[in-house]
């Protein structure tokens, strides 16, 4: 609730600070005193549009700052959290004004933008007044304000978590959908890629091989002649070696008369012999090697020839192909299985569809039997209020193609005003005072049902008296049990029934030049607390009009002691 309200250099305010309790609390005070200044101030405070014109004239700024104490778990805070702010201890709100129109907003010290505040201003604060378009009289709030009243949060829960499953199984269903479509655009490609390179076969690092292959077969008829002539030169009819094989042996038969001088021959002659027999087998060898079938020269080109025309066609090197392979086979299984997935995940939307129709079902059920109970309870509460003429109407439309996470019904507060008289929207067909009434009857009709916990009614009696203003009066105590009730009003009964009572008042003051010297008189509101004899004493005020008689004195003793009984 509000605990505090400070305001300085707002219009005629100079500084006024006020601490607030919880029960009613009125503020009274004739015709121009400033009650509407005040509550424009708050409304700053709670992140309503600034207008550099409510600062006081000759002030560059001027400031409110509003504390409110609240549950550790309301809505407020949490807002607030999620603007990283620091939430411990009191939420207090601060917004400056310049003259020049900018503003400043400030949760707990901490710089916010007005959107910021006006969240947490909003979740903290409902404002009802003859003219005014917030709180209850939006219709967007309506569906949210009958499930509170009906106690609907599980059924409403049950249909949230319905939905997020329908919008997921439609994503899956789409995103689905979307990979299907384009692989059935490459499906014919796809399969005829995966027959043509399963019957190619293409094996990691075959081209290299191929190649090499074929260099050396191409190659082989031109080695062969030259390798052959050389065999011929080492083991052939002109080889060297049968003569050399006698002239050692010759010379063996001289070594036993001079050895000295015939071994050491022997010896290289015998080298070179071994030198020729190696050299012969390496050519032999390779004259084998050399030998080739054209035939296997053009099986190896066709199968080369094979791999690159593959390449170029799929755009990848050859040593590539085998993985290309891989991955288009794994694409037309893809597809296949894309082609099952697909349909299970259509009837898998379906199921979740049928699901949310049930949730949503049970849940309109539930608001059709609580809007029942709302209409019969605001009813009860309209005659006293002197709409006894009148009919609330909880209007429920079922709107299928909209299907959202709060289910498919649209909610509205109509109003029949008198009868024979059309029904419609409550903001169109109600006056400024019925649709005040009407608000009042709902608040308390609703009391507890996540109210904000400060309500604020501004005037919301003006132009009624007697037992209707007494009516509005019991209202607004019933409603202060379960929330902070602050009214601003003009009627005694709702005066008397006040926990706390304020009275705004002008007076005259001198100003002072900036060098402080006096200079016109000026006007500035205050706002005094008024204690039980003053209370009787502006009661009576309101009673009587200018002069206070004794009839209105004690005709106010009569309003305080039946207010309290």
């Amino acid at each position: 609730m509000l605990v505090q309200l400070a305001i300085r250099d707002i219009v005629l305010i100079d500084k006024l600070e006020l601490t607030f309790s919880g029960g009613l609390t009125v503020l009274t005070g004739e015709t121009g005193a400033g009650k509407s200044i005040l509550l424009d101030a708050f409304a700053l405070a709670l992140g309503g549009r600034g207008d550099g014109g409510l600062v006081r004239q000759g002030e560059a700024q001027g400031g409110v700052t509003a504390v409110f104490d609240v549950a550790a778990d309301h809505p407020a805070r949490a807002v607030a959290a999620a603007a990283e702010i620091d939430t411990d201890g009191d939420l207090i709100l601060r917004r400056t004004q310049f003259a020049d129109g900018r503003t400043r907003a400030f949760v707990n010290d901490q710089p916010v933008g007005v959107q910021t505040m006006r969240a947490i201003g909003t979740a903290l604060v409902e404002i009802h007044g003859q003219h005014d378009d917030r709180a209850l009289a939006d219709p967007t709030t309506h569906r949210a304000i009958l499930d509170a009243f009906g106690s609907l949060q599980g059924p409403l829960n049950q249909v949230a978590a319905a939905a997020k499953r329908v919008r997921s199984a439609r994503t899956s269903l789409s995103e689905q959908r979307e990979r299907v479509a384009a692989a059935r655009k490459e499906a014919d490609f796809l399969r005829h890629a995966v027959e043509e390179l399963g019957t190619l076969d293409p094996q990691a690092g075959e081209e290299a091989t191929l190649a090499e292959r074929r260099t050396v077969m191409q190659q082989g008829e031109k080695v062969a002649r030259e390798l052959n002539e050389a065999l011929d030169l080492v083991g052939g009819s002109g080889s060297l070696v049968p003569h050399l094989s006698s002239a050692v042996r010759r010379l063996e038969r001289r070594s036993a008369t001079v050895p000295t001088l015939v071994d050491p021959s022997i010896a290289a002659l015998d080298a070179a012999l071994v030198a020729l027999d190696e050299a012969r087998a390496a050519l032999d060898a390779a004259v084998l090697a050399a030998e080739f079938d054209p035939r296997e020269l053009e099986r190896v080109e066709e199968r080369l020839f094979a791999l690159r025309a593959a390449s170029r066609k799929y755009s990848v090197p050859a040593d590539d192909l085998a993985d290309l392979r891989s991955r288009y086979d794994a694409d037309v299984a893809a597809l296949d299985a894309g082609e099952q997935a697909l349909a299970g995940l259509e009837a898998e939307l379906e199921a979740s569809e049928s699901a949310y129709a049930q949730a949503a079902k049970k849940l309109g059920d539930g608001r059709r039997k609580a809007a029942k109970a709302l209409d019969a309870a605001v009813q009860a509460e309209l005659p006293p209020l002197k709409l006894e003429g009148a009919r609330f109407i909880t209007q429920i439309t079922v709107d299928e193609a909209s299907r959202d996470a709060a289910g498919t019904e649209r909610v509205e507060f109509w109003a029949q005003t008198n009868p024979g008289t059309r029904a419609g929207p409550m903001m169109k067909v109600a006056s400024g005072g019925e649709l005040s009434r009407f608000m009042l009857a709902l608040k308390v009709v609703l009391a507890g049902k996540g109210s904000a916990p400060t309500l604020i009614f501004d005037e919301i009696d003006t132009g009624l008296g007697g037992a209707v203003a007494d009516a509005i009066g019991a209202r607004l105590g019933r409603l202060s049990e379960q929330v902070q009730v602050v009214a601003v009003t003009h009627a005694p009964q709702v005066a008397a029934r006040a926990v706390t009572h304020f009275r705004i008042a002008k007076d005259s003051v001198k100003g002072k030049t900036a060098k402080g010297a006096e200079k016109a008189d000026r006007v500035t509101t205050r706002v005094v607390g008024l204690a039980a004899d003053a209370r009787r004493e502006e009661i009576a005020r309101m009673l009587a009009g200018a002069t206070v008689t004794d009839e209105a004195r004690a005709a106010a003793a009569r309003l305080l002691q039946g207010a309290e009984g």
